[in-house]
């Protein structure tokens, strides 16, 4: 699975870890997190991110 980089911040979404703190499991890929998922970091919106 790809990982994808935020463009504002550079937090870097891996798939492989999820995003435990937004209660996104590990295995969770990009286009399947849900709609209102942001940026942990910064808050920006999944259209602020670009494939690594």
């Amino acid at each position: 699975m790809d990982k994808y980089v935020c463009t504002i911040c550079g937090y870097v979404y891996d798939p492989a870890e999820g995003d435990p703190d937004s209660n996104v499991p590990a295995g969770t890929s990009f286009d399947k997190l849900p709609a209102g998922w942001v940026c942990p970091v910064c808050g920006a919106p999944k259209d602020q991110f670009e494939k690594e």
